[in-house]
């Protein structure tokens, strides 16, 4: 076990990609590529939110839409209506955590499929709720459409991916995240040696879907043209978790290599398949999962580059 010896390894590489990220709307002013990029680090960082729950503390949630929409619904109205971004974004997040309250206390007295189902129908109910009861979209006003720019919206995306990647860091490390990978491990083990299991369980609940919030409030301020019903679309449940598995559950560094190349395939394989990418790209996930259950960070602990943790591996 090389736990002292990782971190500063860790903390060393995380410096140098964010400087590196940094540096990007410096040195090339190619639209395109910063627009990739903030996609990137906007998808890291909601894979990150669902690892969080999905892969450190094993509870699958088929519902994390609900909390990505909630948080893009209320920031964007909140902000559109007047109020500064920043207050509004900070509204939006609270309203997802407040939701992640409500939808986790009854919810995670179910167990394995049941509570995947539980969520995946919360979602669902508002989705179908707010396409009826909102408009299809929402543009940006005039004013705020003469100054928009991407730049500061890639520093914001690269400031949640890198805060949330960090907080997850430090989380997993900490007492409360040996108590939830206890509760992954053996809920009644943990109980037995006196982790409150539903405390630890309804934390990581609430986090996830206060991070997702976050992120929401980041897409919903990206967009000129936003459509409501969008923000809740099983995509931002399932892209995440497709992402996180890519690049390995239940680690840190995994949802940000599987954002890169999660996004590389799939711009690559759209422009020359058109609707077929989606097939192809099934396929292609399924013979990454097969090869390396663990995700890319199995071929990278498999080399000795990781440094394993007892109870979260970077």
């Amino acid at each position: 076990m090389r736990t002292v010896r990782g971190r500063p390894a860790f903390r060393l590489l995380f410096v140098g990609a964010i400087a590196a990220l940094a540096l990007l709307p410096v040195v090339s002013g190619n639209q395109a590529v910063l627009n990739w990029a903030f996609l990137v680090l906007l998808y890291a960082a909601l894979a990150q939110s669902w690892n969080l729950l999905g892969g450190f503390g094993g509870q699958v949630n088929l519902g994390h839409a609900a909390f990505f929409g909630l948080g893009a619904l209320v920031t964007r109205r909140l902000w559109l209506e007047g109020l500064p971004f920043g207050a509004a974004l900070f509204l939006g997040t609270l309203s997802s955590a407040g939701m992640g309250v409500l939808v986790g206390v009854p919810s995670l007295r179910l167990r394995g499929p049941y509570f995947a189902i539980g969520t995946l129908a919360v979602a669902e109910i508002l989705r179908i709720t707010v396409g009826n009861a909102l408009p299809q979209v929402s543009v940006l006003p005039a004013r705020s459409l003469a100054t928009y720019t991407l730049v500061p919206r890639y520093y914001l995306a690269l400031s949640l991916a890198a805060g949330i990647t960090a907080a997850v860091w430090w989380l997993v490390r900490s007492r409360v995240g040996y108590g939830i990978a206890a509760v992954r491990e053996d809920e009644g083990v943990a109980e037995a040696i006196g982790v409150n299991a539903f405390r630890h369980k309804l934390g990581a609940f609430v986090l996830s879907g206060c991070f997702a919030g976050l992120v929401g409030g980041v897409f919903a301020y990206y967009h000129v043209s936003f459509y409501p019903s969008f923000a809740f679309s099983p995509l931002w449940t399932f892209d995440p978790l497709l992402i996180t598995y890519l690049g390995g559950v239940g680690t840190v560094w995994g949802p940000l290599i599987g954002a890169v190349f999660f996004l590389s395939l799939r711009e690559a394989l759209a422009l020359r398949l058109g609707e077929l990418h989606l097939l192809v790209f099934g396929l292609l996930f399924i013979a990454v999962v097969v090869a390396l259950p663990g995700g890319f960070m199995e071929a990278v602990r498999a080399k000795g580059f990781e440094s394993k943790m007892p109870n979260a591996r970077v």
